[in-house]
């Protein structure tokens, strides 16, 4: 196995860096994140159009460029650097694939290719703030998390041929601004119960904008400003049933939620290296008692550990990128929640010693330190924590398991005994 990037790896790499640095500094971030949309339309449309980044990993056949889950994981290693707010993590890696492996060719057709250009933004919305366990990263997304019975979480029905959706979703990543929303729902009561997608089209509705009937979405203040975030609201709207009732809805959560996780671990690396650069930066400058800080035994060890943890979880998110895109997750190992604690881990690690190491300055709000260490925390909250991302990846590769029993009654005590150490540690 060569382990060494391709030249159209790198020129990924390359072409992309060079415009986020040109375009996408910390004054355009904050820019951006405090406009209606939260990002920057013309930087997105840079690079939809001009570099095809939401269309990397889909297919040609419906306008995409035809590439791996490692490609794509290269280019959100960029914008991790940068922070840079797009709805490219909603677009491309929550709701594109779900289309993809769901819909029917008629929505493929007539989707993916708008996906593909930029030119249709999307997102997933779920009921409550219930991401990581929808997408399987957390434990098994085969519960109730959709709302059970008549009430809570979202509803869906059907009359006269027509599905509407009734209920509400919160921390819906671009939630306000997304022309598409793919909405789980629960359907069916209590006979027949079972979650399905379904398409709302939002079109070019705004921060509390009612253009579709019955559907309200309101911007919400978060933690990491370059992630925004949305409440939506569904009072009989609407909807497009994505796919056919007969379709495996959570396992194609699971499987997106394992991509989503190793190009999010891609991602977070990007911001943790980025941070440790400015830091290295920082120490080499700044003097105190006649020298620079980072001549000091002590800075280097701290800055010495934190480069370790940050190629560390690059490692692992490289090989979670191959391993998920050549379906090596796909017998129920959690590759990509694995790689992306290591790098949620490391990110937390390099912000915070990067905001000690820059003194009283890594505190303001002027600085861009505090950014990076919004992202690790907002991070964790969406798609951890990094200790559940852990127990449940151990929990299902059957770490904890007993090697052997001597009977049946030792068999059945040492699998649930199992069990309950794996709930235990998530």
């Amino acid at each position: 196995m060569d382990a060494r990037f391709t030249a159209e790896q790198e020129e990924i790499r390359r072409t992309l860096r060079e415009l986020l640095v040109k375009r996408c500094g910390p004054e355009e971030v904050r820019a951006a994140v405090r406009s209606p949309d939260g990002y920057d339309p013309a930087l997105w449309d840079a690079l939809a159009r001009q570099l095809g980044l939401p269309g990397l990993a889909l297919p040609e056949a419906y306008g995409g460029v035809g590439c791996s889950v490692t490609e794509l994981a290269l280019a959100c290693e960029e914008s991790g650097r940068a922070l840079a707010p797009s709805p490219l993590l909603s677009t491309a890696v929550l709701a594109a694939p779900l289309v993809l492996a769901l819909g029917t060719e008629a929505q493929r057709a007539e989707l993916l290719p708008r996906f593909a250009s930029g030119e249709l933004t999307a997102t997933l919305a779920v009921p409550g703030a219930r991401l990581a366990t929808v997408l399987g990263l957390v434990g098994d997304n085969r519960g109730d998390w959709a709302g059970g019975g008549r009430a809570g979480g979202i509803q869906a029905r059907q009359a006269d041929g027509v599905w509407r959706l009734y209920g509400q979703a919160a921390q819906v990543l671009d939630g306000h601004s997304a022309g598409l929303l793919v909405v789980a729902a629960h359907t069916g009561g209590f006979v027949r119960a079972r979650t399905l997608l379904f398409l709302v089209r939002a079109g070019e509705t705004r921060v509390g904008d009612g253009a579709v009937d019955g559907l309200v979405r309101v911007r919400q203040t978060s933690l990491d400003e370059t992630r925004p975030q949305a409440r939506i609201e569904l009072r009989d709207v609407e909807a497009e049933l994505l796919g056919d009732e007969g379709a495996d809805v959570t396992g194609a959560l699971a499987a997106v939620g394992d991509v989503a996780a190793a190009v999010l671990a891609a991602e977070a690396v990007g911001a943790a290296d980025r941070a440790l650069e400015r830091t290295v930066e920082y120490v080499r400058q700044r003097e105190q008692f006649g020298r620079a800080i980072g001549s000091f035994q002590a800075v280097k060890h701290r800055l010495a550990d934190v480069y370790v943890g940050v190629q560390a979880a690059r490692s692992a998110a490289y090989c979670a990128a191959w391993a998920v895109g050549a379906g090596a997750g796909a017998d129920g190992e959690r590759v990509g929640g694995l790689a992306l604690a290591q790098a949620l881990e490391a990110l937390r690690v390099a912000a915070s010693e990067g905001i000690q190491l820059h003194g009283g300055i890594g505190f303001t709000w002027e600085h861009e330190a505090h950014l990076y260490f919004k992202r690790s925390a907002g991070d964790e909250l969406l798609f951890g924590p990094v200790h559940r991302l852990r127990g449940y990846a151990a929990d299902m590769a059957h770490l904890f398991d007993s090697g052997s029993s001597s009977s049946g009654s030792n068999s059945s005590s040492n699998s649930s005994g199992s069990s309950s150490r794996g709930e235990v540690a998530v």
